[in-house]
């Protein structure tokens, strides 16, 4: 899946509070992504909108502080990144209450399970126990995908408030990722609605072809939806079940019902 360059983010007013060496370096970091894991100086600055001056003195400044790697010609990040996220995880204590109830699921459909969070025009994972790898693209915590083109980021646009969805439908770029894929904003307020009516979204071959998902909401308090969770599932396998439509609607259940267990343990905390 293609990222959107880190200038894509829509900028913030200049002011006096505003440091702007502080927003660029954090521009060269989301420059890296599953499709860009490894870039030249060029492609780094090309990504960020920075002059190749100004991108190889973030660069090497972040190779310094050991966030960046590099052989001489390419650069990655380092594992240490992780720390910049890690509080704000910690912090939710979304993930550790999640993952038991994912293992719970994944046992008992034995498929992969996941947890995000919305993040501007993206999900963010937060949690995720893997049964097999069925996507092109390697999934981990902090991996993050568009989140019209997901079960879980639907699931989140559906509970947004309308002027919050409407700034969302403002700053993504909404095209089909696969020839199933929905490719226009009607076509996703449609789908949203469905969403909204039945509480939860099966998502079919329209991130990546072979691939379905079925997400869930889960909420803090009786009506605040803070995160999503899924199940993923290989199209291939699904269409061999005896019956695929009570197959799908029986994942379904359960990943309402592994919602609403996470959902209760994240109200109960307070």
């Amino acid at each position: 899946m293609t990222n959107a360059p880190a200038t894509a983010r829509t900028a913030p007013q200049a002011s006096d509070q505003y440091v702007q060496s502080l927003a660029r370096g954090l521009a060269v970091i989301r420059a890296f992504d599953n499709e860009h894991p490894v870039m030249t100086l060029t492609e780094v600055a090309a990504r960020t909108d920075l002059t190749r001056a100004t991108a190889r003195r973030f660069l090497h400044t972040l190779v310094e502080l050991d966030y960046v790697r590099t052989d001489g010609k390419t650069f990655a990040l380092t594992a240490r990144v992780l720390q910049l996220g890690y509080a704000y995880l910690s912090g939710l204590s979304l993930p550790q209450l999640a993952q038991p109830h994912l293992e719970d699921l994944s046992l008992t459909l034995g498929e992969s399970t996941s947890a995000a969070v919305l993040d501007g025009t993206e999900i963010a994972y937060i949690a995720r126990v893997t049964t097999r790898r069925i996507m092109n693209v390697g999934i981990t915590v902090g991996t993050r995908f568009p989140a019209y083109a997901t079960s879980m980021g639907r699931v989140l646009l559906a509970a947004l408030p309308p002027a919050k969805l409407k700034e969302y439908l403002a700053a993504a770029d909404i095209k089909p990722l696969t020839p199933r894929a929905l490719g226009s904003v009607p076509e996703l307020l449609a789908v949203l609605d469905t969403v909204r009516a039945q509480g939860w979204c099966l998502l079919d071959q329209e991130l990546e072809m072979g691939l379905m998902s079925v997400a869930a909401p889960v909420y803090d308090g009786p009506t605040k939806v803070v995160a999503a969770v899924n199940v993923s599932l290989q199209a291939q396998s699904v269409a061999a079940q005896p019956d695929p439509d009570a197959y799908l609607a029986a994942a379904a259940r359960e990943i309402v019902a592994t919602a609403k267990l996470i959902s209760a343990d994240l109200t109960a905390r307070r």
